[in-house]
């Protein structure tokens, strides 16, 4: 069975490890774990890998957040994988700092990444795994808080959601979305 795991963010230094980028983050611990390294290819870098019998490319898409949809379908209609087997790892002002939320369909809450890849599917029934990056940013300043930085206190307590991240993308892999849901949404 094929697998497409997205993680979202934009490329360049000055995104380099922002809130925003918080899918490149999660992708670059999962294949580093994995001992898999990524390599430039079309709409973006790169990876395949075995997770036990499943087959899983890894995908940063480098079209920019606001255009991640064209990577997606590209790759979904080049390894011909389901829908239901693309798990897309989105950063989510709704959801407290590292919290995590599966689901295998829904809105694009205002995310401009997870509407273009929608639109390019034509539908918003696939799988995403939200990670929370808190709002705590003044009115009006939405844009600079999800294009800024994570806290020191976050910046520490991140490797250890990341892991629990990269500890569901293996258990939607390898034991379904529903396992998946029951086991980390909101852990």
């Amino acid at each position: 069975m094929k697998y497409l795991i997205v993680g979202l963010g934009n490329i360049g230094d000055e995104y380099r490890g922002t809130r925003h980028n918080i899918g490149f983050r999660i992708l670059d611990a999962f294949a580093e774990a994995s001992n898999i390294s990524f390599s430039t290819e079309r709409y973006g870098d790169v990876a395949h890998m075995r997770l036990k019998n499943k087959q899983l490319t890894l995908l940063k898409p480098s079209t920019y957040m606001n255009l991640s949809g064209n990577a997606v379908r590209y790759w979904k209609e080049k390894e011909n994988i389901d829908i239901n087997h693309i798990l897309v790892l989105v950063d989510d002002i709704a959801l407290a700092f590292g919290a995590i939320r599966i689901k295998p369909n829904g809105s694009d809450a205002g995310h401009n990444g997870l509407k273009n890849i929608a639109q390019m599917l034509g539908t918003p029934a696939y799988p995403r795994l939200r990670f929370g990056i808190g709002n705590d940013f003044p009115r009006g300043c939405q844009v600079d808080y999800v294009l800024g930085h994570f806290t020191l206190d976050q910046r520490q307590q991140l490797p250890a959601r990341v892991d629990v991240a990269c500890e569901a993308i293996k258990a939607f892999c390898l034991s379904g979305i529903d396992f998946a849901m029951c086991n980390f949404n909101n852990k």
